[in-house]
């Protein structure tokens, strides 16, 4: 049976352009097609000049070198530039420094924010958006979550890891092995206890999963989804039911729930279309659904094996929001594209009502709260 069979009013797949841009981005390079890839490459380089400045983004900020220097420090390092909005080329130099964080960031609350391009974790005042720390070291962090102690998970993607830092500290309290999974997103059981981890896919190129780690310890269970080849991000609500979105091998939207205590889990077919996978979190009332191509995060009611569309909130000038993060009556949206993170209020949306600039690759989001 094909996709538009078994979800209404869905999408077959991605456009053109964000399929292009997905596949330059470091995240999701590995999940298209070689062709698609090269095709990609041949553009990008047919608008370049060979004697063009290009920005880089370090730890001190934007510095300025040229285009065959900014080649040439990507291939040491492996990565593809990142195309910037602008059409400029923005080279990250990943952060050798140690981390940090401000005497005071335990008495607060704190907005604690990925950037996978600097390989770092950025620490903020919740909601003043003032610094307070940077968390080193990492390889490639993605999607984040926090469990009822206020301790804060990083999926690692790159290192095949979970990381979890206590609020406000500096060095991991438990490091949790991924083996051969390339994890991106994840969530804390409310009622358990347990993480569970999206795997987007593997090191070896073939599907991903959720893994589920109880009481955030020791070795995963896994589960698989139908029609799932690529997960994304996930969310618990508050009876523990888990929910999951990404997508097939055809770039075709899913979105599917592991019910509190079962064993598998089971399609759900959304009324409201979804180009490309984005956050997915319980908000109190509904299970949120983000769009990484379109502007909105969606709010379902779950009946049965259907999510019914029953709000919408719209992010006025983002261009491409990976995990949102929902705090209160705001909400936290990182734009990978734009290079920066926007605070809206929720579920009203519209325009940002603040913005931290100059992020490289922001990702994940997530607020940990003092106790």
């Amino acid at each position: 049976m094909g996709a538009e069979d078994r979800r209404p009013d869905s999408r077959k797949g991605a456009n053109a352009f964000h399929a292009i841009r997905e596949a330059f981005n470091m995240r999701y390079f590995r999940t298209f097609p070689d062709a698609l890839i090269a095709a990609a490459a041949v553009a990008f380089l047919a608008g370049c000049s060979s004697g063009a400045s290009q920005s880089v983004f370090g730890a001190s900020g934007p510095v300025q070198q040229s285009a065959a220097q900014s080649g040439a420090n990507s291939q040491s390092r492996g990565r593809l530039p990142i195309p910037h909005q602008s059409g400029i080329t923005r080279i990250v130099h990943p952060d050798h420094t140690q981390s940090w964080m401000a005497p005071d960031a335990k008495k607060a609350d704190l907005l604690y924010l990925t950037d996978e391009g600097a390989d770092d974790v950025y620490v903020y005042s919740w909601p003043r958006g003032e610094l307070k720390g940077t968390l080193t070291g990492f390889d490639a962090p993605n999607g984040e979550c926090v469990d009822k102690a206020g301790d804060v998970f990083v999926a690692n993607e790159d290192e095949s890891q979970i990381l979890e830092y206590a609020h406000g500290g500096t060095s991991p309290i438990e490091t949790l092995s991924d083996p051969g999974q390339y994890p991106v997103g994840c969530s804390v059981d409310p009622t358990t206890g347990n993480l569970a981890v999206t795997n987007i896919d593997t090191p070896k190129g073939g599907p991903g999963n959720v893994a589920i780690y109880t009481d955030a310890l020791g070795s995963p269970t896994t589960y698989t989804a139908p029609y799932f080849y690529y997960y994304f991000f996930c969310g618990y609500d508050n009876d523990g039911n888990l929910y999951v979105d990404g997508t097939d091998t055809g770039s075709s939207f899913e979105f599917a729930e592991l019910l509190g205590g079962g064993s598998s889990f089971e399609t759900i077919a959304l009324n409201q279309g979804i180009d490309f996978p984005g956050g997915v979190q319980w908000d109190g009332k509904y299970v949120a659904v983000g769009d990484q191509t379109e502007p909105y995060i969606y709010e379902f009611t779950i009946s049965g094996s259907s999510g019914t569309k029953v709000g919408s909130t719209q992010l006025d000038d983002t261009n491409d929001v990976a995990q949102f993060w929902k705090q209160g009556r705001k909400i936290v949206a990182p734009d990978f594209l734009n290079n920066e993170v926007q605070f809206f209020k929720y579920p009203a949306g519209g325009m940002a009502t603040k913005t931290i600039p100059d992020i490289s690759t922001p990702i994940g989001s997530v607020v940990s709260k003092s106790k």
